[in-house]
């Protein structure tokens, strides 16, 4: 081998040696850059993971903190609404309710009163008088005075007794007006007494005279009051006046109205949320005396 060849190989071996450890230097080289590469992959790899878990974290933070998960009211569903206590707790005796003035005005001479059959005490309360005054040959004069009493609880089914009590009061006037064989109807609000109040008044002729039929409806808080006073002439005494009658038929209303609010203790407390609702009465709503007592 000539020494040209020689020194040729010698150079190329060289050129292999430096290449090589070029290859190597470059190889560290990107291996070190790699690193920080993958380094910075793991960290942004840990700090996906960890902000998932952060905000677990911190919904678990806030459920322990609030006692207990945290739920979406189902579509439809709504709060309960708050219910009214009821104002007026119990009734008094209705045959207890007017003084015995009223009586004497209202049903001259009448025998003691006829309680009515509910066995619902402090619910409902009712009670009736009639008398007859003999005038001889002029004839007699009868009267008959009717006085019911309902009252209503609050409860989630019904609503607010003071509301249950309103719709009550509706009904009653629209029987009172509504009675088979009245002529002459008539019905006006009745100023001071209760919440609401209105009078009634028409006539009716039966066998035994014609009858002035005065009714007023009444509602204190959640108590309904109704009161019916009639009156007729019979054997020839003449028909009373029914601007009297109804004069005496609102004094009874009121009276019996501050028999309820004394059988309550005598003062009125402020609605305030009931915190158990009771049950709703089971009281049917009280015959009419629409229908003339004779």
């Amino acid at each position: 081998m000539s020494e040209g060849t020689m020194q040729r190989r010698a150079q190329r071996d060289d050129q292999h040696d430096r290449r090589t450890k070029r290859a190597r230097n470059l190889s560290r080289a990107l291996a070190a850059g790699a690193l920080p590469v993958l380094l910075f992959a793991a960290g942004c790899s840990s700090d996906s993971g960890g902000g998932g878990g952060s905000a677990a974290n911190a919904g678990d933070s806030q459920q322990s903190s609030s006692g207990g998960t945290a739920t979406t009211p189902s579509d439809g569903a709504s709060p309960s609404p708050t219910l009214k206590a009821a104002v007026y707790a119990t009734l008094p005796d209705a045959c207890k309710a007017l003084s015995e003035d009223t009586l004497d005005d209202t049903v001259p001479k009448a025998k003691s009163g006829k309680k009515s059959a509910s066995g619902e005490v402090g619910t409902r309360s009712g009670c009736t008088w009639d008398s007859l005054s003999d005038n001889g040959v002029k004839g007699s004069q009868y009267r008959w005075l009717s006085v019911s009493l309902l009252r209503f609880d609050s409860n989630s089914v019904a609503g607010d007794a003071d509301q249950q009590a309103q719709k009550y009061f509706t009904r009653q006037l629209d029987d009172a007006k509504s009675v088979q064989g009245a002529t002459n109807v008539k019905s006006s609000a009745a100023a001071g007494i209760g919440d609401a109040a209105t009078a009634v008044s028409y006539d009716q002729k039966k066998k035994e005279g014609a009858f002035k039929q005065q009714t007023v409806v009444t509602r204190t808080e959640n108590v309904v009051v109704t009161v019916d006073y009639n009156g007729a002439g019979f054997a020839g005494d003449k028909a009373p006046d029914p601007a009297e009658l109804m004069k005496l038929a609102q004094q009874t209303a009121k009276e019996v109205v501050a028999a309820v609010k004394k059988a309550n203790g005598g003062t009125v407390q402020p609605s305030s949320p009931a915190a158990t609702p009771p049950a709703k009465p089971s009281a049917t709503p009280s015959a009419s005396a629409s229908a003339v007592k004779s």
